[in-house]
Parts: C-alpha cells; structure tokens; sequence
C-alpha cells in the first residue's frame, strides 16, 4: 500500500517479463523433450554391407528423366575413375526403369547366405524389383508391401565391396524416400529437373525434404536444358533457359551440371545402350560424365 503508482508499475513489469522468461525456458524445455521421444521413434540407421557412400538421385516429379540420369551418373563414375566400383539399386518399385535401360533380365540368384546376387552390366552390379516380378504385371501395392520391398531390396542384397551405390529413387518425396534416408546412412542426394517452373517447384520440395532428414543436398542436374536442331543445329531452350541454375542459387546449393535434351539420349536408352558406354566421345556423355565429377568432387568436399 506504501508503494509509489511508478513504482508498482515497474514491479508489475519485471514480473510479466520474468513470466514470459519462464514461459519461454518451459516451450523450449517441451521441444527438447518432443524432440528426445521422436528421435527415439526413429529406425537406427545401419550401413549397407560392403557399400562405402550411397548417392541418392531424386526429383520431386516423374518424366525428367531421373533414371537415365542415375544409369549415366554410375557409368559417368566409373568412366571417369575405372578403379572405383560402382552399384545402381533401382528404389522406384512401382515403375522400375533400371532393367530396360542396363539391358538386364532375369532373376537374380541366391549367395549361400540366401542374399540376392545382382545382375551385372557394363560393369554395373544392379539390383531392381523389375527383376523379381513380371515385365508387364502391374505393381498394385499398398505401403506397408512396399516398405517391405524397400527393406529387402536394402538389406537382402549381396553388393560385395562398393565405393558408391546409386539409387534411383521414385518420384515425389513420400513413404519411400524418407525410409530410405532414415533406415541407411545417405552421403548426399542429387536432384534432377527440367528448367520448367512448374518442375523446379516440385525439384524444390525434394530438396527441402532431404534438408530436413539431414540428408546432403549435393546439388542440381538441369536435364534436358537445350534442343540443338541436328538438321540446322539451331539451339531451342524447350523448357525455359537456366531455371534449375537459378533455383541452385536460391537454395543456396551446386548446379552440377546441365545435360542437354538430345535424340541420342533417348535412342540409346531405350536400346539399353547408355550413352555413356555407347557414345563415349559424343558431347552427351561428357555431360554426364561432368556431372559424375561434380557429385565426386562435393561428396571429398563434404567428407573433409
């Protein structure tokens, strides 16, 4: 009651002050601990036997050419350095492309350990459902028959020793992908786009989706970027011009490289014939096998 109005007023404050301090220290108490329960959640992730660094190659949409860009990154690696040993696992269960475009059939046989023993092509060990069901069946799964595939095609695998295994992921940033990056250490994820916008902003959810699973984004692939006429070899930008370099920009990562849309590309890989191995000289493959360096180079980068 003795107390001054000034002086009530200046006690009042420092109280709601220290009333919102300790409001503050308990939400960030409470995240801790939410944080804590769901990590614990979490499957432990536990390397790949035998498997050095695991490459994911993603893109937030289908028909940009994701897999013939993982099939060209492996043999890119492995054109670019003979002495390393590269895998392709092929995680897009529902529309497997790995066997088509390595020229791969058959049913993969059994080690003595019962583990699958991959189909090799090209130097390639592959792994694939595209090998273990029928070419036209469809694959009408629901999630928990496709976690279950996932988990097989991971961990029922004999990939003796590799120095990198690419996987090809499906599209989109679902069930799939985040059980991959959760169950298996990941070195880091490429993103495959066309320079169209309506591509880049589905590219930009993939990235954003391994940032927040922790996963190195080791940068972008503009893919399909220029059309050069083989008649007149005018240069036509088809899907826009330096989209995906300027999306790298904004998402503060590496465009690692830009690989033009050429009939080449799509003859060979319908053939089963990389151009990598099939045109080794030709511009496209060097394209791609820049590209292989760039992910090398960020993945040395990463690692010191």
């Amino acid at each position: 009651d003795t107390m001054m109005p000034e002086q009530a007023r200046r006690l009042l404050q420092l109280l709601a002050q220290r009333g919102v301090l300790l409001r503050s220290m308990d939400s960030k108490a409470l995240q801790e601990r939410q944080k804590q329960q769901m990590a614990k959640g979490l499957p432990r992730q536990k390397p790949i036997t035998g498997v050095k660094q695991v490459i994911v190659v993603a893109s937030g949409k289908g028909g940009v050419g994701k897999s013939t860009t993982a099939v060209n990154l492996a043999l890119g690696i492995l054109a670019n350095d003979p002495l390393k040993s590269v895998g392709l696992l092929d995680a897009d269960v529902y529309g497997p492309s790995i066997p088509k475009l390595m020229n791969l059939k058959g049913n993969p046989e059994l080690n003595d350990d019962n583990l699958m023993i991959p189909l090799i092509n090209y130097g390639v060990p592959c792994m694939s459902m595209g090998f273990l069901v029928d070419d036209v069946a469809p694959i009408v799964w629901r999630g928990l028959m496709v976690m279950s595939a996932i988990e097989k095609l991971l961990r029922q695998v004999d990939w003796g020793s590799l120095d990198y295994l690419v996987v090809d992921m499906p599209p989109g940033t679902g069930d799939v992908q985040l059980s991959i990056s959760q169950n298996i250490p990941v070195a880091g994820a490429v993103i495959v786009s066309t320079p169209q916008d309506i591509a880049l902003l589905d590219a930009r959810r993939g990235a954003e989706m391994f940032k927040k699973v922790n996963v190195p984004v080791l940068g972008l692939v503009q893919n399909m970027s220029v059309f050069q006429c083989p008649n007149c070899n005018h240069q036509t930008h088809i899907f826009g011009s330096d989209g995906a370099r300027q999306l790298a920009d904004t998402l503060g990562v590496k465009l690692l490289g830009d690989v033009p849309l050429h009939l080449n590309i799509r003859e060979m890989s319908d053939r089963g014939k990389p151009v990598v191995v099939s045109s080794p000289d030709s511009p496209e493959a060097e394209a791609y096998r820049k590209v292989a360096s760039a992910v090398v180079q960020r993945l040395e980068e990463l690692n010191t």
